[in-house]
């Protein structure tokens, strides 16, 4: 038996009947609602565009991020549209779209991203927990915006001995949960803000039974008694020049050791005890092969917490960076810079996209969860595509058969698999150091515009000595591109 199409409630309006039942598991329009309630967002009337659709606006635009946002708004309302008593509907013209983005502002899609994104996995997921513990991962990397006056005041540039960064950027931290790459807590400030900083304000998002991994560049013993203090273990690379005191060494070659504060001339009696993990890489195709490493843990125990299974643990660390590239390279679309002109539209955009990201993570949870693999196995790309595709298809059927179509777009979901991971090496290294062009300069001299009125009048074909037929009365503006 196949699809039935719905039918619209004639005397209802295209707004109200406007849902995205695809990610209605994930952000219901009830939650929806009750965050605009909460942040005083009140509409006394139903307008073509409503808030409630703006928000599913704000988050659709970061699941189609290639096209404009009229596109996206046709895109979230094509199988509504498809199914419309009056074919001739107009759907709300770009300007407007914007004005209603601005007029929501940024707010309620923080409280909704608060209020959606929790960590998703259970004791059934494969590859979530290390010794019971919920493996998360604390990172932070840096977004372009557009460049803008606005936004370069918010955010800032970079700079360095070659020059300003090309664009405003922002600096973004993240604690996601390492088995389903799923971001439940994140931050934005202006680019110049240190990383740790960002971190320490994650720490509201930890709590027990939960082993934090971070790398070297955020450890410190604050953030590391911060983490405990939250209920949660750590493990952590120590950086080269933490010199911790040791205590006595294990049987397995561990060893407990005392690490300070950084102020310890002020803060004497402060110290915790810690246990001190060291290897090195064996193989010489990897990078670091023979360098040592320091992992710094809460977990004490030697029998409870073998040393080869924290080491091997902490590499898990690194999807997170593959949860960062999956928004950046393969949601996003890396190369470009975020859409928003101002710096609320901004943090309402990258709020949007880090709910757009958890909502297609959380359905390849439940596809890996009904498949019984890891949903590190499902590609994250496949996903994005087939959620989008099916967006309209929600829309078009009858509200009875819903759960029907959802359970084939986790079969669909579950249906593209990655083969099973490989030990890789990922040297950070770029192709392209730099460019031979000039550097583009805010505010300086506008380049020489052609005299010539035509291509054809300021070429010279070799062997003629003619002067070119150059008039003086070319206008200010012509379609010339002189290369």
């Amino acid at each position: 038996m196949g699809y039935r199409l719905r039918e619209p409630v004639r005397e209802s309006k295209f707004s109200s009947e406007l849902r995205v039942e695809a990610l209605s598991r994930v952000v219901g329009e009830d939650v929806v609602r009750v965050v605009l309630e909460s942040e005083g967002v009140r509409e006394e009337r139903e307008r073509k565009l409503t808030m409630r659709v703006v928000v599913y606006l704000v988050i659709a635009m970061n699941i189609f991020t290639h096209v404009s946002m009229g596109h996206v708004m046709r895109k979230l309302s094509q199988g509504l549209r498809f199914i419309w008593h009056d074919p001739e509907y107009r759907l709300p013209t770009e300007p407007a779209l914007t004005y209603r983005r601005y007029q929501l502002g940024a707010r309620p899609l923080a409280a909704l991203f608060h209020q959606v994104c929790k960590p998703l996995a259970t004791p059934a997921t494969n590859g979530a927990y290390l010794f019971g513990l919920r493996l998360m991962a604390i990172d932070g990397t840096t977004e372009d915006v557009p460049d803008t006056p606005e936004n370069l005041v918010a955010f800032g540039k970079h700079n360095g001995g070659r020059g300003d960064s090309a664009f405003p950027q922002v600096q973004a931290v993240s604690l996601a949960e390492c088995g389903t790459h799923a971001i439940v807590d994140a931050g934005f400030w202006p680019c110049h803000t240190s990383e740790e900083v960002g971190a320490r304000r994650l720490l509201r998002s930890v709590g027990t039974g939960m082993l934090v991994m971070i790398d070297r560049s955020l450890y410190s013993y604050d953030f590391a008694v911060g983490i405990r203090g939250r209920g949660a273990h750590v493990l952590a690379r120590m950086p080269a020049h933490v010199k911790p005191k040791p205590v006595r060494t294990l049987p397995d070659g561990t060893y407990l050791a005392w690490i300070y504060p950084a102020q310890r001339k002020r803060r004497k009696s402060e110290r915790t005890l810690v246990r001190i993990v060291e290897y090195t890489l064996t193989d010489p195709s990897l990078p670091g092969c023979g360098q040592r490493y320091r992992l710094v843990t809460s977990l004490l125990s030697h029998t409870e917490y073998p040393a080869l299974e924290l080491a091997c643990g902490y590499h898990e660390r690194w999807e997170i960076e593959i949860t960062i590239d999956e928004t950046d390279t393969h949601q996003r679309l890396a190369g470009r810079t975020l859409r928003s002109l101002k710096p609320v539209g901004v943090i309402q955009e990258l709020y949007g996209l880090l709910i757009a990201h958890y909502a297609i993570r959380a359905v390849m949870h439940e596809a890996a969860l009904a498949a019984d693999i890891d949903p590190d196995r499902l590609s994250f790309v496949h996903a994005v595509r087939v959620t989008a595709d099916a967006i309209a298809e929600f829309q078009m059927i009858a509200p009875e058969q819903l759960p029907q179509l959802y359970a084939r777009l986790l079969r669909d979901i579950a249906a593209k698999r990655l083969p099973e991971r490989r030990v890789r090496s990922n040297p950070r290294v770029v192709k392209r150091k730099m460019s031979n062009f000039r550097l583009k300069r805010r505010g300086g001299e506008p380049p020489p515009q052609p005299a010539a009125a035509s291509w054809r009048d300021a070429v010279a074909l070799s062997g003629q000595h003619t002067t070119p037929n150059v008039s003086t009365d070319a206008p200010a503006k012509t379609q010339l591109c002189l290369i």
